[in-house]
């Protein structure tokens, strides 16, 4: 068993939004990461693709999710499985937050540049 405390949580910030690892396999997990996201108002992320599936719970606030050419509006409550290689952006006018779990470790392509990573909040 492990407990991985708010203080010891780690913290990534991207260009759109800030993600709190609050389990990961370098964190106390095993297969599962789990993080918070915090999309902060007039932000949208990148078109890609996660090798993975996703399982996201919006907390606060609503986005707009641009999912393999259809688009869903979410709020506080509704839950979003996202598919491993759909096609995917999020955006947000009034920003959100919302916890999401994912198989770990995973992989993302960046769909304009072809770019490979391994998301810090997700190893």
């Amino acid at each position: 068993m492990s407990v991985i405390r708010l203080t010891d949580a780690r913290r990534t910030e991207t260009p759109s939004a800030v993600m709190t690892t609050c389990a990961s396999p370098t964190q106390g997990g095993t297969g599962l990461a789990v993080w918070r996201v915090e999309m902060p108002p007039a932000r949208t992320g990148p078109r890609h693709a996660m090798d993975t599936e996703q399982v996201w719970t919006f907390l606060t606030g609503s986005a707009a999710v641009e999912l393999a050419g259809e688009e869903l509006h979410l709020g506080p409550g509704d839950t979003l499985v996202l598919p491993a290689a759909a096609p995917r952006r999020l955006r947000t006018d009034g920003g959100f937050t919302a916890v999401v779990a994912s198989p770990a470790p995973s992989r993302a392509v960046n769909l304009d540049t072809g770019d490979r990573v391994a998301p810090p909040w997700i190893v």
